[in-house]
């Protein structure tokens, strides 16, 4: 046994010796690509772990700490009313304007809390798939019909997609269940002295900061882009907000919220351009408060600080390795683009397994899909892939299956992401189809 260890041992060191010794450095589009890789984590990490990931961790966090698993299961749990449970998890993409990657943490919060893996596997889908700005902007751009059919195939696809990981998995699921049928019902609404929907106007105030924080600009004039001129003024409404329901409601010393929100709104006066100093000073704040209260705050904090220490290394490590295979949006990684643009090009079953596939595989910022497929439809991708790469980019990339792994296993994430790239290669086929 212990030679049987030692020679694992030496292959390893064989094999990484091996890598390093034949590592192609000096080559052209090695090199560009991992140039590409660093310069889409430098961008991810200024454009998506503050404003993006931060408050999706508090709000995991808060979902761990605040929200008790009874609620949980009574409405996506083995007690829950499934047109109830697969009907929410289907629309609360239409709510949370999220990427593939912001989804997680909130997915992590709700699955650990008891929900069952159909309709979790619902809400982790549709959360960044059915975007409202996002579907209108393609129904503007890429024409009404694909808008249409992505808004549709969205719904549809996180309902089938939640159905059929429930019933792949149903013994586990089974079991899952028959240990919550055990379990006591738990009809107090009240919860250390807050009622249901104090609870709820909390939550729904720190997703108000996620969604306007995050709000994209989908165009110059009408009201999608008069939100995006007010989007900071919405923010910090909803941020004052938060802290009186901390205060009233959480009985969170007020001079603590003062000491977060003061520094926070003089440093939005004197630098306005740049917003996200001041939005990162407040999370700061709120952090140190929250983590050296006592009681249910810092319990809050360290649930938060949980999902963050599971969450936000493996996130970063897949959107380096993403940048070093794909590059960025215009540039080459490891993989040439034009590969990709020959590829899925007709209505075959290849071009729309391609689309799917590299779509899959790809990192989309919320929004960001659009332009892309306007430039790769001008370059000759059919209607068909077009439609099969907003259905699976959307929701799926490679780092958000790194931590769908660490969250529900191997098995589980390699079986959701089969579902969405078949599911998206056929439907773009019967969609090429007919138009």
């Amino acid at each position: 046994m212990k030679w049987k260890n030692e020679w694992k041992t030496l292959l390893l060191i064989l094999a990484v010796f091996l890598g390093i010794f034949y590592l192609p450095v000096g080559n052209s589009r090695f090199d560009n690509a991992i140039l590409e890789a660093f310069h889409l984590a430098k961008w991810y990490a200024r454009e998506h772990v503050v404003l993006c990931l931060i408050p999706a961790f508090f709000i995991a966090g808060a979902i761990a700490v605040f929200i008790s698993q009874a609620a949980v299961m009574k409405y996506l749990g083995a007690k829950a009313n499934k047109f109830l449970a697969y009907g929410t998890a289907s629309v609360s993409g239409t709510i949370l304007a999220v990427c593939s990657c912001t989804v997680l943490p909130l997915f992590a919060g709700i699955y650990r809390m008891g929900a069952g893996l159909g309709p979790a596997t619902a809400f982790l889908y549709s959360g960044p798939a059915i975007n409202v700005l996002a579907i209108m902007l393609t129904a503007r751009v890429l024409g009404l019909e694909l808008g249409i059919a992505r808004a549709l195939g969205a719904i549809i696809f996180s309902i089938v997609i939640g159905v059929l990981m429930h019933f792949i998995f149903k013994k586990e699921e089974d079991e899952k269940t028959a240990a919550q049928l055990a379990m006591p019902d738990n009809n107090d609404d009240d919860d250390n002295g807050r009622t249901l929907w104090q609870n709820a106007v909390y939550f729904f105030t720190l997703v108000g900061i996620l969604v306007f924080a995050n709000w994209g600009k989908a165009g110059s004039s009408g009201i999608w882009a008069t939100i995006y001129q007010l989007k900071w003024i919405i923010t910090s409404i909803f941020s004052l907000g938060l802290g009186a329901i901390l205060i009233f409601w959480f009985n969170f010393a007020w001079w603590k919220i003062a000491l977060t929100a003061i520094p926070a709104a003089i440093l939005a006066f004197i630098f306005p351009e740049y917003p996200i100093i001041a939005f990162s000073a407040g999370a700061v704040g709120l952090s140190i408060f929250t983590s050296t209260s006592k009681g249910e705050t810092q319990e809050w904090f360290d649930s938060t600080w949980g999902f963050a220490k599971q969450i936000l290394p493996l996130l970063l490590f897949g959107v380096f390795i993403a940048g070093a295979l794909l590059g960025r949006v215009g540039h080459e990684g490891m993989i040439p683009s034009h590969w990709v643009e020959k590829a899925v090009g007709g209505n075959s079953l290849l071009s729309n397994f391609v689309a799917s596939f590299a779509g899959a595989f790809m990192y989309f910022a919320t929004l960001t899909e659009v332009p892309i497929l306007q430039g790769l439809i001008g370059n000759g991708m059919g209607k068909g892939p077009a439609l099969a790469l907003l259905l699976a980019g959307p929701a799926l990339s490679l780092p958000n299956m790194l931590v769908i792994r660490s969250i529900i296993g191997t098995k589980k994430t390699a079986v959701f992401v089969s579902l969405v790239i078949i599911m998206s290669t056929f439907t773009g086929m019967i969609f090429g189809n007919l138009f």
